[in-house]
Protein backbone atom coordinates (compact mmCIF):
# COMPACT_ATOMS: atom_id res chain seq x y z
CA UNK A 1 0.00 0.00 0.00
CA UNK A 2 2.84 2.62 0.41
CA UNK A 3 3.75 1.78 -3.32
CA UNK A 4 0.73 3.52 -3.76
CA UNK A 5 0.81 6.54 -1.26
CA UNK A 6 4.54 6.68 -2.81
CA UNK A 7 3.20 7.01 -6.51
CA UNK A 8 3.37 10.78 -6.90
CA UNK A 9 6.62 11.03 -5.72
CA UNK A 10 8.12 8.35 -8.75
CA UNK A 11 5.91 9.97 -11.00
CA UNK A 12 7.37 13.65 -10.06
CA UNK A 13 11.20 11.77 -10.34
CA UNK A 14 10.67 10.34 -13.62
CA UNK A 15 9.26 13.43 -15.16
CA UNK A 16 11.65 15.48 -14.12
CA UNK A 17 14.58 12.60 -15.26
CA UNK A 18 12.77 12.72 -18.76
CA UNK A 19 13.21 16.49 -18.27
CA UNK A 20 16.74 16.52 -17.78
CA UNK A 21 17.44 13.75 -20.40
CA UNK A 22 15.75 15.96 -23.04
CA UNK A 23 17.96 18.33 -22.08
CA UNK A 24 20.77 16.03 -22.59
CA UNK A 25 21.79 15.70 -19.08
CA UNK A 26 21.91 12.21 -18.05
CA UNK A 27 24.28 12.40 -15.56
CA UNK A 28 21.25 14.68 -13.45
CA UNK A 29 18.53 11.81 -15.10
CA UNK A 30 20.72 8.78 -13.87
CA UNK A 31 21.27 10.39 -10.24
CA UNK A 32 17.40 11.42 -9.62
CA UNK A 33 16.61 7.64 -10.67
CA UNK A 34 19.37 6.60 -8.43
CA UNK A 35 17.74 8.60 -5.60
CA UNK A 36 14.84 6.68 -6.24
CA UNK A 37 16.25 3.90 -4.20
CA UNK A 38 15.94 5.93 -1.17
CA UNK A 39 13.18 4.93 -0.30
CA UNK A 40 13.77 1.75 0.46
CA UNK A 41 15.87 2.60 3.54
CA UNK A 42 14.07 3.21 6.49
CA UNK A 43 15.86 5.96 8.20
CA UNK A 44 14.33 9.68 9.33
CA UNK A 45 16.69 11.30 6.98
CA UNK A 46 14.73 10.11 3.82
CA UNK A 47 12.41 11.86 3.31
CA UNK A 48 14.06 15.37 3.98
CA UNK A 49 15.90 14.31 0.72
CA UNK A 50 13.21 13.14 -1.33
CA UNK A 51 11.35 16.33 -0.59
CA UNK A 52 14.26 18.49 -1.14
CA UNK A 53 14.71 17.33 -4.58
CA UNK A 54 11.00 17.57 -4.78
CA UNK A 55 11.14 21.23 -4.25
CA UNK A 56 14.18 21.45 -5.90
CA UNK A 57 13.06 19.98 -8.88
CA UNK A 58 9.94 22.21 -8.79
CA UNK A 59 11.92 25.53 -8.82
CA UNK A 60 13.60 23.72 -11.99
CA UNK A 61 9.87 23.52 -13.45
CA UNK A 62 9.43 27.34 -12.70
CA UNK A 63 12.73 28.27 -14.19
CA UNK A 64 11.93 26.21 -16.89
CA UNK A 65 8.61 28.22 -17.17
CA UNK A 66 9.88 31.45 -17.34
CA UNK A 67 12.78 31.01 -20.13
CA UNK A 68 10.13 28.94 -22.45
CA UNK A 69 7.82 31.38 -21.99
CA UNK A 70 10.10 34.77 -22.37
CA UNK A 71 11.16 33.23 -25.24
CA UNK A 72 7.78 32.24 -26.71
CA UNK A 73 6.50 35.81 -26.22
CA UNK A 74 9.81 37.29 -28.12
CA UNK A 75 8.97 34.74 -31.01
CA UNK A 76 5.07 35.93 -30.57
CA UNK A 77 4.10 32.30 -30.07
CA UNK A 78 1.15 31.53 -27.83
CA UNK A 79 2.44 30.89 -24.32
CA UNK A 80 -0.52 30.73 -21.93
CA UNK A 81 -1.20 26.74 -22.40
CA UNK A 82 2.94 25.85 -21.63
CA UNK A 83 3.03 28.00 -18.86
CA UNK A 84 -0.35 26.27 -17.61
CA UNK A 85 1.50 22.95 -18.36
CA UNK A 86 5.08 23.55 -16.80
CA UNK A 87 2.96 25.72 -13.41
CA UNK A 88 0.80 22.52 -12.88
CA UNK A 89 3.89 20.12 -13.27
CA UNK A 90 5.91 22.13 -10.70
CA UNK A 91 2.76 21.97 -8.38
CA UNK A 92 2.63 18.49 -9.02
CA UNK A 93 5.99 17.91 -7.66
CA UNK A 94 5.61 20.18 -4.41
CA UNK A 95 2.31 18.44 -3.58
CA UNK A 96 4.53 15.02 -3.86
CA UNK A 97 6.49 16.10 -1.44
CA UNK A 98 3.50 16.00 1.27
CA UNK A 99 3.10 12.98 1.15
CA UNK A 100 5.01 11.87 2.90
CA UNK A 101 2.68 13.69 5.87
CA UNK A 102 0.55 10.42 5.49
CA UNK A 103 0.76 8.32 9.17
CA UNK A 104 1.61 5.06 7.43
CA UNK A 105 5.17 6.70 5.97
CA UNK A 106 5.64 8.84 8.88
CA UNK A 107 5.58 5.38 10.97
CA UNK A 108 7.93 3.68 7.91
CA UNK A 109 10.29 6.82 8.11
CA UNK A 110 10.29 7.00 11.99
CA UNK A 111 9.54 3.49 13.37
CA UNK A 112 11.01 1.93 16.12
CA UNK A 113 13.62 0.05 14.39
CA UNK A 114 15.27 3.49 13.52
CA UNK A 115 17.94 5.25 14.81
CA UNK A 116 17.22 8.84 14.17
CA UNK A 117 15.15 11.48 16.43
CA UNK A 118 11.74 10.29 17.36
Amino acid sequence: MNFLRLLPVFISFLILAAHFLRAGQTAISYALLLLLLLLLIRQYWVPWVIQLTLLIGAGEWVRTLLSVAQMRIELGMPWTRMAIILGAVALFAVLSSLVFRNKALRERYTGDENTGPQ
